[in-house]
């Protein structure tokens, strides 16, 4: 079995819009750019993402996009606007977005651990 070489990529959020940045970095977590891709081995990079706090959200999405979860408890349904998830936290936002666009398999927790954000 071959050694699984990964490298690390820098990218900076600012002026980039969350979805087209999450889907670059899935794109690199997966390894997809790799002449040696295979969908049953994780050989994706590392992935460092500074700037977070200054992406461009465009169009009403602070006040109309969600963030929903259930507690699993009965009336346990959590709203969270895109406002106060940047206000809050701008890293779980890229995050997020990320896990959203990979793949729901058991390669989907040791891709997101190679992903660092920082706001």
């Amino acid at each position: 079995m071959a050694k699984i070489e990964r490298a690390h990529h820098v990218l900076d959020a600012t002026g980039q819009a969350p979805g087209r940045l999450a889907s670059q970095i899935a794109h690199l977590l997966i390894g997809k750019h790799k002449v040696t891709f295979l969908p049953n081995v994780d050989a994706g990079d590392s992935v460092e993402v500074v700037n977070a706090s200054k992406v461009k959200i465009s169009g009403q999405k602070l006040e109309q996009k969600a963030y929903y979860h259930h507690t699993g408890a009965p009336g346990g349904l959590r709203t969270k606007m895109l406002s106060t998830a940047m206000v809050e936290d701008p890293t779980q936002v890229i995050t997020r977005a990320v896990s959203r666009m990979l793949p729901k398999n058991s390669h989907r927790t040791p891709r997101l651990k190679r992903l660092t954000v920082k706001a």
